[in-house]
Order: structure tokens, then sequence, then C-alpha cells
């Protein structure tokens, strides 16, 4: 590992997530300069002019670097930082909030996996239908080649992490913690099943416990590694409608999944629906017509069954409404009823006798055989 990754992850165990002041210190300084200054007993650089440098140099004499990197590697991870043939460029959106680095673990590198990703997001309460939506939008995500992003938690979280492993795709969980730490721990198995055939990523270094601020500053990395974001239950104040609006600031897709709108878990999905530029989707193919290639991956656009009367002229149309289907008429009383010239009945009535719509019925009278009409269809 080269003096860069040392110097950021060292960075790493001082700062926390999303820290501005240390991005462009970063930005300007580079790691080395930036380590160097903490380490030594003097003033920091004029980029961190808002911030208290005890607030840094308490972290000092933690675990080192090194002991990170091999944790790590043990782990069968790695840390990659900006630059890297690995890292995700589109977290360079973030500017100084970029994070310092990456700790990731799994087969597929997060670069890969979120070139083609959606974030399904929601409440960690989610209800039954929540939770079947979900894992059936993220099943048939999957089924697309296009990757999930979420964030590892209870409730719509897991449901896109399963319907995404499901579905055969890889899924990346962007976690609050070290990604040597199962949080929350009832999602052990479902994180190390995704440690397997995904990718588990985090910019806070092997052994971090969550925090509340931390789960907040992590919502950004998974607005901006993917190219839209979904919510699914939310309600009005949710950590997840901040994951839908640092990705709109983004120039990324929001969208948004409706529910009952007498359902509370629904209420901050439906007033993100209202806001300019949030798609409403109920479908995978809706999803990636919005983060898809424009006129490439347009989803078909559903359509009621086709009834007998779309397919005939309104003329037609009229004279067969005017057919009862429980008893017969002459072409008369047809003609009376749709309030069209006989002739014109006659030969509409040709017409759906031969579309099997009508049927002709034969009554002897004393003026000889009369013709009457019924109706076959009934639609």
């Amino acid at each position: 590992m080269d003096a860069e990754h040392v110097a950021r992850a060292a960075l790493a165990r001082l700062a926390e997530p999303g820290d501005t002041a240390m991005g462009a210190a970063l930005r300007v300084h580079g790691p080395h300069e930036v380590l160097r200054v903490l380490q030594a007993d003097g003033p920091l650089p004029t980029e961190f002019r808002r911030r208290d440098p005890a607030g840094y140099r308490v972290r000092l004499g933690g675990p080192s670097a090194a002991d990170d990197l091999a944790t790590v590697a043990r782990l069968g991870g790695r840390f990659v930082i900006p630059g890297d043939r690995h890292w995700p460029t589109q977290l360079d959106d973030l500017g100084d909030a970029r994070p310092i680095g990456l700790w990731e673990r799994g087969p597929v590198p997060v670069r890969h996996a979120a070139l083609r990703s959606v974030a399904v997001v929601g409440s960690r309460a989610a209800t039954d239908y929540g939770t079947y939506v979900t894992h059936e939008l993220a099943h048939g995500l999957a089924g697309a080649r296009w990757s999930v992003v979420s964030g590892g938690a209870y409730g719509i979280d897991g449901a896109a992490h399963r319907g995404s492993l499901s579905g055969g795709g890889p899924t990346v969980a962007v976690l609050a913690c070290g990604i040597d730490v199962a949080y929350p721990r009832g999602h052990d198995r479902l994180l190390a099943r995704i440690g397997e055939t995904g990718t588990l990523v985090s910019e806070l270094p092997p052994g971090c416990s969550p925090s509340r601020v931390r789960f907040v500053e992590r919502n950004r990395v998974i607005a901006a590694l993917s190219r839209g974001t979904v919510v699914v239950e939310a309600a009005l104040r949710s950590g997840s409608l901040i994951t839908a609006r640092r990705a709109r600031d983004l120039g990324r897709s929001v969208m948004g999944i409706p529910g009952p709108i007498t359902a509370p878990h629904s209420a901050g999905v439906h007033q993100l629906l209202r806001e300019e530029d949030t798609y409403l989707v109920t479908t995978p193919a809706e999803v990636v017509e919005n983060v898809g290639l424009i006129g490439d991956d347009l989803a078909p656009r559903p359509q009621g069954p086709t009834r007998i009367w779309d397919r005939l002229p309104p003329e037609t149309a009229r004279v067969l409404e005017a057919v009862p289907p429980n008893h017969a008429l002459d072409q008369h009383a047809i003609a009376k009823e749709a309030g069209t010239a006989l002739a014109t009945v006659a030969a509409c009535l040709t017409d759906l006798e031969s579309h099997g719509l009508v049927a002709r019925e034969t009554a002897a009278t004393p003026q000889g055989d009369h013709h009457l009409w019924r109706r076959t269809a009934i639609d």
C-alpha cells in the first residue's frame, strides 16, 4: 500500500464522514501535509478555520493506519481512494464532502457495481405492503442487470438487498459503521451474504460503531453512488427523504412509490412526489426508464384489456349496442334503437355477423320468414 493510501487511512480515523473542512484541506494541501500538520502541535491550515484542532488531535494515538489496512486485508477487502482504478468517480460530485476513502469488502468492486445502480431506501418500520413491493422491485432491477444500493438497515433496506440477491444481481450495502461490524445485529447473515456476493462499503475504518450523525452522512454516499433513488414508505420525518433530496441536489433522478393515502408510513413519499422533478414509479421498467439511456430504456405503457367496442367503427358499435343479448329484434327495431338508417343497420349487422358478434334467427310469420338478431358478444 503506497504512502497516500496510508495517509488517507490515518485521516479516516481522525475525521467524521462528510467533514467539508477536511475535504477542503485535502483538496488544497493533499493528505500527507494535512496529516503532518494534525500530528504537529501547531495551527491548522485556513481551511480548518471553523474547526477546533483538538477535535481531530484527540483521536491521535488510536488504531494505526497500518492496523486498519491489515484488518481489511484479512477480511479480503480493500481501501480505495480518489484516483484509484476502482474509485467510483461519481462520488467526486460531493465536492469537499467526498469521502476520504472507502473501505470495501466483497467480490464486486463498488465502482463496477455502481456503474448501473439504483438506490432503494425507505422506512425501517416497513409494512407488509412496503416489504413486498420493495422485494419485487429490487428483484426486477437485478433481472434487468441493475445493481441495488441501500443501507443494510431493517425494513425497506433489507427487503431491497434480499430482492436483489434473489434476482441474481450484486447489491451494495453502504454502512454507517466499519465493514467488519454487523449492524444491525439481526442482519448479520444478510450482511455476510452481501459480502460474499456483492459489496459492503463504508467510509469509516474497521471497528467503528454507528451513530445518528453517521447514518445521516451515510445517506449522501448512497445518493451519490447511484444514478437515481427510489423511496418506498417514508414518514414525514425520515432519513430516506434526506437521501432523496441529496440525490436531487446531485442531479440524480428521484422516484417514489405511492402507498395508501391514509398510511403515515407513506406520507413522506407522497410529500416527495408533490415536489418538482420527482417521478412516480410502480415497476422496475419505470425505474430503468428514469435512470437508463434516453430513448433506449423506455418502459412499456400499461393498457387495459382491449374490448370488442374498441375495434369497431362508431356507427357499427352503436348498432351492436342496440342489439339485445337476452332476446332478438328485427332490423326495424334495431334501427329505431340505434337511431341509424335501415340500410346502414343492414350493412352493420352483416359485418357484425361475419365477426361472430351477432347471430341471425329466423321466425315464421303469416307474411313469411322474418329475420331477427341477437347479440352473442357480452362486453
